[in-house]
């Protein structure tokens, strides 16, 4: 067998052309025809998770721009908007079950700004003006929803028009395009309100956790410290939570308990089969 060899510059250029290749080829692929979408209409999803003790938002870094944005998308002519929001996140985390919940609608004229999709375009080598895509240079109104889903269990994927998708700390996001960081701000409002109401919390959790970790999560959301007995008693006189056997990590007399949400107790979750 004749081995053959290359410079370093030759390795680079082949290695580039092979990702460019690469996103060609994703975007000729799941970048569809103007028909196939209602124009005009759009969704944005918040996707928190928690992790390292600190709330976290999976952010879109688009294709040559350095612009960032919350994941997000279009409506099929044939589709509920529900299900393309479910479609939308089973693509960027690859989950199925997931809490779901819509918050607001985003229609200001001043979050038209058609330039913004058209640099879009264009850094992955669209002509924004042609047929199949000058639609998405029309002002658009959205609807918002949040997501609560497991940190542990996503391994984020960008879509066609993006370079990664990533956890980003709230406290520590990009910029984002548009009203997108408007639509930040109302989402975690909205969640600090359903915190009690619906317990949401527990969602951003494994199956069982302590009361430190439960505790820790309200305690982020809210930005602000919580007394630790007052918060036991609080959520157990709320029976909404299973206690089950004790987390030993080697030191027996402070071992914590584990809980679990009781069934029905927590909102319920859109499921996508």
């Amino acid at each position: 067998m004749q081995l053959v060899y290359f410079s370093l510059s030759q390795f680079v250029t082949i290695i580039t052309s092979v990702f460019r290749f690469r996103h060609l080829f994703l975007t000729k692929t799941f970048l569809v025809p103007a028909e196939r979408y209602l124009h005009h209409i759009a969704y944005d999803s918040v996707i928190f998770g928690f992790s390292d003790g600190e709330l976290k938002i999976l952010i879109m870094e688009y294709h040559n721009t350095g612009l960032f944005a919350l994941p997000g998308g279009f409506v099929g002519t044939g589709e509920n908007l529900n299900s393309a929001v479910l479609r939308g996140l089973k693509e960027r985390t690859g989950l199925a079950n997931i809490y779901l919940e819509q918050f607001y609608t985003f229609g200001d004229v001043s979050r038209f700004k058609p330039e913004v999709m058209r640099t879009l375009l264009e850094a992955s080598g669209h002509n924004a003006d042609g047929k199949q895509f000058n639609w998405m240079l029309d002002r658009f109104i959205t609807t918002a929803y949040y997501a609560l889903i497991n940190y542990k269990d996503v391994t984020p994927k960008p879509d066609a028009l993006s370079d990664s998708c990533e956890w980003y700390a709230v406290k520590k996001l990009p910029k984002l395009i548009l009203d997108h960081m408007l639509i930040v701000d109302k989402a975690i409002q909205t969640l600090r309100d359903n915190l009690d109401r619906k317990l949401v919390g527990g969602n951003l959790l494994p199956k069982k956790f302590t009361m430190g970790e439960l505790q820790n999560v309200y305690e982020v959301i809210l930005n602000e410290k919580l007394r630790r007995t007052t918060f036991q008693r609080r959520m157990l006189s709320l029976n909404v939570l299973k206690r089950h056997e004790k987390r030993f990590t080697g030191k027996a007399h402070k071992a914590p308990y584990l809980y679990s949400f009781k069934t029905g107790t927590t909102s319920q979750k859109f499921v996508i089969t």
